[in-house]
């Protein structure tokens, strides 16, 4: 890439001040596709400097003119999206055909939606009737630091970018180095679309390095990341100095509850969901609890699933599962799924090694557990990879307290033919979401999750009220 090495600060690119050399690696060959910079303090200083000095103009322009510039973005993303979809497939492991349609295509997904909901968003208005001098405004809160995760890079990137824009804040963004491609095209696109120089700044760097130097930094008024629940608390930690809002998607452990009544393919469709993106995903379905009447020939069901699922190096055509993104994550996988075996899990699929045939790259073999309980580890830690761990239950009560008894609350996912244990089973279970029945959440619904899966919200007016602040002003002028 041209500007691989270089970061994009004040509108323009620039060389590092601080920096160092880092290879990205190609998860399907094991070899480094692109090597970019790392950042240092002085380069940290140097964004976080030109977005606050883009602040005061750009916390004044008008709804029109973020929604056209919105609307720019855009167009040019999707000029770009196939661009988008091949970086995001090397750097980080996705399918081609998934990264098309899925990987890549969140990015404009999301930036409709945010289009959507700006344009009927109001940001002044009157407490209430009667009481029209109490004036409520929403402001933008300020300069913003973007801390993005590989998994899903334009999922989160434009989780946070496009809303940060769209109520007047500037901002850094800072994607993860394991797939930092990705957020170099995105900046490619943002200068297209004619982003004003400072409002939009992307320093590259690691957790330790830029993240840390963001998450403490002075000018910084507001962290939004998605990532691990162990960086979120550091993140917190370091925030907490100067009072920063913090935003946090984090980890997840998700339960997929099927009732006795479920649909024939409820369990073939939760394997799918769980393995989706390797199983990369924090808010996979990797907990299925299965109600005892139907446990045994759904453990069946997820054998057949998880042996009819196929594994390939991400370049290649088809619908098949790739790499994890890294060997660190490839070995902490293998050792999950070992501890899985020593804590005394039934293994019905998959297990520890490589699928056949595949002896290079950071590929696992799609794994089901059986008659786990909800102590042992594969049941509690989040192990983002392709596998799923199933145990039974024998009453509604039960499957809700087995869900709810983990540090998480993401999402959690209903399978049942009766929609009124559906509407109660949602209302019990303690997540930010729940999908039911395979049925996704509408465009702009809110994303997000309780306990040590952190706090706010991203997408639609919930996304977009992230990054203001809330002023009451008396005694405001009627006539």
């Amino acid at each position: 890439m041209e500007h691989a090495r270089n970061f994009y600060i004040n509108g323009a690119w620039v060389s590092p001040q601080a920096g160092q050399e880092f290879g990205v690696v190609d998860p399907s060959t094991e070899e480094v596709t692109e090597t970019i910079s790392l950042g240092g303090q002085a380069d940290t200083d140097a964004a976080v400097a030109a977005a606050k000095a883009a602040f005061p103009k750009w916390r004044l322009s008008s709804k029109a003119e973020r929604l056209d510039l919105l609307e720019s973005i855009l167009d040019v993303y999707l000029r770009r999206s196939d661009d988008m979809a091949e970086l995001i497939s090397r750097e980080m492991g996705a399918p081609i055909e998934m990264a098309k349609t899925q990987q890549s295509g969140t990015g404009s997904f999301h930036l409709k939606a945010f289009i959507d909901a700006l344009r009927d968003f109001e940001f002044e208005a009157p407490l209430r009737a009667g009481e029209e001098d109490t004036h409520i405004i929403h402001e933008p809160i300020g300069v913003c630091a973007l801390i993005t995760p590989w998994n899903w890079p334009m999922n989160q990137i434009t989780l946070k970018v496009v809303p940060a824009l769209a109520t007047g804040c500037t901002m850094v963004l800072k994607p993860s180095e394991q797939s930092p491609l990705s957020g170099l095209l995105f900046s490619e696109i943002m200068h297209e679309a004619g982003v004003p120089a400072g409002v939009y700044n992307m320093v590259n760097g690691d957790g330790p390095g830029v993240g840390s130097q963001l998450s403490s930094h002075q000018d910084v008024d507001m962290v939004s990341f998605t990532g691990s629940t162990r960086a979120g608390k550091a993140i917190t930690i370091a925030a907490a100095e100067t009072i920063k809002r913090v935003s946090l998607e984090l980890g997840g452990k998700g339960a997929n509850i099927v009732f006795a009544d479920a649909n024939e393919k409820a369990v073939k469709h939760g394997i799918i969901r769980c393995f989706n993106n390797t199983g990369q995903s924090c808010n996979a379905p990797t907990r299925m609890l299965v109600e005892r009447s139907r446990y045994a020939q759904a453990v069946e069901d997820a054998k057949a699933a998880a042996e009819a699922t196929q594994v390939n190096a991400a370049s290649e055509e088809g619908r098949h599962i790739g790499p994890l993104v890294s060997e660190m994550q490839f070995n902490k996988v293998q050792d999950l799924i070992q501890k899985g075996i020593d804590e005394g899990a039934r293994l019905v699929a998959g297990g520890v090694g490589r699928p056949d045939g595949l002896n290079r790259g950071f590929f696992v073999r799609p794994t089901v557990f059986a008659d786990c309980t909800n102590d042992m580890t594969i049941m509690r830690e989040e192990i983002f990879g392709p596998v799923l761990s199933m145990m039974p239950f024998d009453s509604e009560d039960e499957a809700i307290e087995i869900a709810n008894d983990t540090d998480y609350g993401l999402t959690n996912y209903i399978q049942t033919s009766d929609p009124e244990k559906a509407r109660r089973v949602a209302r019990a279970v303690r997540s930010g979401m729940v999908d039911i029945n395979g049925k996704g959440r509408g465009a702009g619904a809110p994303f997000g999750g309780m306990k040590q899966s952190g706090n706010g919200r991203e997408g639609g007016v919930w996304g977009l009220e992230e990054f203001l602040e809330v002023r009451a002003i008396g005694g405001w002028p009627t006539e």
